[in-house]
């Protein structure tokens, strides 16, 4: 049985290849894949094609590229919708399972977020992000630059680009799951601040349901007023809500308190068991914790007038090859 996640990216390959009225290579494949939010390259999507062309989906045409068969629209025609409504919460869960970081090894992969940058533009998006990370308005001071031609990282970078990788804050789901609590992220939103103090979120939209991560959305609208924060405590802040067994709540706070040891820090509280956390209703039995997400840094780079290409809850890392920004 393959793995749902290359089951989904295989779908997604086919809806690709399907729209197109000539053969599709795999470069093409892995821009248009980058533009969904998919941070494979070119390699990895040849290797999906090897897939698809052994299943009979789609049909080689020497080095032109590929167009899909009869039987592969079929099979596209068949997916479910649930596959493309569910896909961002989805695709959270997997990360959120294979996010194997240990708090007190200090060692692991977590959760991150990938930000595509003109190099043009790279000195200015690295003082703006080391700005952002010193102010503290991101999960973690740790990130990773990925050229255009790496070779360690399985991320694509277009021609005449970088990418900055930086932490997710759905890593505290991963981490909580590995601790024994079971950590369900509800929404993303802005988070209004004032006097330096959070005080109530006054935008929210639900994981579930959607094929857009709701912290894109935020970023794509220009919602944030990051940088106005930083200058003068008011402001507003992409943030996001989980809820967590109330049983579990003092278990919660020492594992996110352990977390502060490994540089990654966010949270904002952890609200009592059945309450309202910053406006938003909680179900009966469930804590919510509220985190200030690390794509804040990379809102702060968008509002600077740097055009940036967000793909938020992206792929998973290794946190010891991440760096702090000098």
């Amino acid at each position: 049985m393959t793995d749902p996640n290359v089951e989904r990216k295989l779908i997604e390959i086919m809806r690709i290849i399907s729209k197109s009225d000539k053969p599709l290579g795999a470069r093409l494949i892995a821009d248009e894949l980058q533009n969904r939010g998919y941070a494979i390259g070119e390699r990895a999507v040849r290797y999906h094609l090897r897939i698809l062309d052994e299943r009979g989906f789609t049909k080689k045409h020497g080095y032109i590229g590929r167009t899909i068969t009869e039987h592969g629209q079929k099979e596209l025609s068949d997916a479910l919708i649930s596959d493309r409504l569910d896909l961002v919460i989805t695709r959270i869960e997997e990360l959120v399972y294979k996010t194997t970081y240990d708090l007190r090894e200090k060692k692991g992969n977590v959760i991150v977020n990938v930000s595509i940058i003109d190099k043009s533009d790279y000195e200015k998006a690295m003082d703006v992000l080391k700005y952002a990370i010193n102010a503290g308005i991101s999960i973690s001071p740790r990130i990773r630059i990925v050229d255009e031609d790496s070779e360690e990282d399985d991320i694509f970078v277009p021609d005449g680009k970088f990418a900055i990788a930086n932490v997710c804050s759905i890593t505290y789901d991963g981490i909580l799951l590995k601790n024994g609590i079971p950590s369900t992220p509800l929404y993303g939103g802005l988070m209004q601040m004032e006097a330096h103090q959070p005080v109530s979120f006054v935008d929210i939209i639900g994981y579930s349901g959607t094929s857009i991560d709701p912290i894109k959305i935020f970023i794509n609208r220009h919602s944030t007023s990051v940088l106005d924060y930083i200058e003068s405590g008011n402001g507003k802040l992409l943030a996001n809500l989980r809820h967590i067994p109330g049983s579990a709540r003092e278990k919660a706070h020492e594992v996110m308190e352990l977390a502060k040891d490994s540089d990654i820090n966010g949270y904002l509280q952890i609200g009592e068991t059945s309450e309202d956390v910053f406006n938003v209703p909680m179900e009966r039995g469930k804590a919510g914790i509220p985190v200030i997400v690390g794509s804040n840094a990379i809102s702060a780079i968008a509002e600077a007038g740097i055009p940036v290409k967000a793909y938020p809850v992206s792929t998973i890392m290794d946190y010891n090859i991440m760096k702090k920004l000098e």
